[in-house]
């Protein structure tokens, strides 16, 4: 990868889109229970979580990284992330920003979809209960697919023409057709050999141009799903039926309004926060000796319900670890980098 990894967040609007990308950052994305909310792209740096090479050498003290911050041997490496307009049915066609949405989406590499599967939006982003959110992930897809397919057929006839003429391999013809994805030839040869049985260029039906995006799409944005709202009372069933739909697909369990919630008390310094994990401690847990402040009633009423409806339920907010799986479908290899091998300096 010529350049730093672009993770993108995708979604309807009104999914947890913006408040996942502030949960994973510092970033200050509106939010809002409303439609289109995010209007332009919002930029910002995440912190993706590895182990560090120092605990494996006991120097946890030492390492003082130039790229990051190392805490008590757990490495946080920068990674860019990128949240788009919300995406909504008929999006290829240009509905809603989907024109936007979709020209910007073309910078990512990678895309965390946040599925809202408390089913209290609809396709459109609006207030709602009962809808299912299968219907998300499928046609999110879809739209991609059209997108990407609906420029390809457009110069179908010249494209083949050209490939006759000039006699070139497939990957050298659709690599001029999918470079302005972001795509290169290893991308495009990957996805060439993941179709069994694929004939000629120039014999493609429109069945075979299908085939092809939808092998492309595999290889250029490799997908994981945030099923997010996870506190929410009908979530279970419905995380239920897209685990059993989509058994192969990288998914995780997210409450990114928790996760933004917590932090923010860590930072105003009520609580003791380990993030990516159940561990939450407050002043009655640590004694006074902690320089904790005190949660007045009603914010520990909610700490509480947010031990027992999401942390020690799930294990997490499932924020840290859906950038860990973004990551893992890239196969993102960390790197040490050392000057001295015996003393790890610099």
């Amino acid at each position: 990868m010529p350049r730093d990894p672009l993770i993108g967040i995708v979604g309807k609007p009104s999914s947890g889109k913006s408040t996942t990308l502030n949960s994973l950052t510092d970033a200050n994305a509106k939010m809002g229970a409303f439609p289109f909310t995010t209007i332009d792209p919002n930029r910002a740096t995440g912190y993706l979580q590895i182990d560090c090479a120092c605990a494996r050498y006991g120097k946890e003290d030492l390492c003082k990284p130039n790229y990051g911050w190392c805490s008590k041997g757990k490495r946080h490496v920068p990674i860019e992330l990128l949240d788009v307009a919300g995406l909504i049915p008929g999006a290829s066609q240009g509905l809603g920003l989907g024109n936007k949405f979709l020209d910007d989406l073309r910078q990512a590499d990678a895309l965390i979809h946040v599925v809202d599967v408390s089913g209290t939006t609809d396709s459109n982003g609006k207030a709602t209960r009962g809808y299912d959110p299968l219907q998300d992930i499928e046609w999110l897809q879809d739209e991609i697919r059209l997108w990407i397919e609906g420029n390809l057929q457009k110069r179908w006839g010249t494209i083949v023409r050209r490939h006759t003429a000039t006699k070139s391999p497939i990957v050298e013809t659709l690599r001029a057709q999918f470079g302005g994805y972001g795509a290169n030839m290893n991308m495009i040869a990957k996805a060439v050999d993941s179709i069994p049985d694929l004939p000629p260029l120039e014999e493609w039906d429109n069945e075979w141009i299908t085939k092809m995006v939808k092998a492309f799409m595999k290889v250029k944005f490799p997908t994981v799903l945030a099923l997010n709202k996870i506190d929410h009372p009908d979530a279970d069933k419905n995380v239920s039926k897209i685990l059993l739909k989509y058994p192969d697909t990288r998914a995780v369990l997210t409450s990114a309004i928790t996760e933004v919630f917590l932090r923010k008390l860590a930072k105003q310094n009520y609580i003791k926060y380990e993030e990516g994990t159940e561990f939450i401690d407050t002043l009655e847990d640590l004694g006074e000796e902690s320089g904790l402040k005190p949660l007045d009633e009603k914010l520990m009423q909610r700490v509480e319900n947010i031990r027992d409806l999401v942390l020690y339920r799930f294990g997490s907010t499932g924020v840290v670890q859906v950038l860990q799986e973004a990551a893992k479908v890239l196969d993102l290899v960390p790197i040490f980098t050392v000057r001295n091998i015996q003393t790890f300096t610099e």
